[in-house]
């Protein structure tokens, strides 16, 4: 059996909508490296951000 980790030792990256932290999840292991928004509703909202 594999030995558990700490979510604070796993990786994290901030969220280009909201500009909060967000942890590594198993289901983004294959595309990581892509990954730019913490969840659905951030990645839906990147093209409704209003202009100033």
């Amino acid at each position: 059996m594999p030995k558990m980790r700490r979510k604070g030792d796993l990786p994290s990256k901030i969220c280009a909508c909201c500009g909060r932290p967000f942890a590594w999840r198993r289901k983004w292991a294959r595309d990581w490296d892509q990954v730019r928004y913490c969840s659905d509703k951030c990645r839906g909202a990147k093209a409704v951000k209003p202009d100033p």
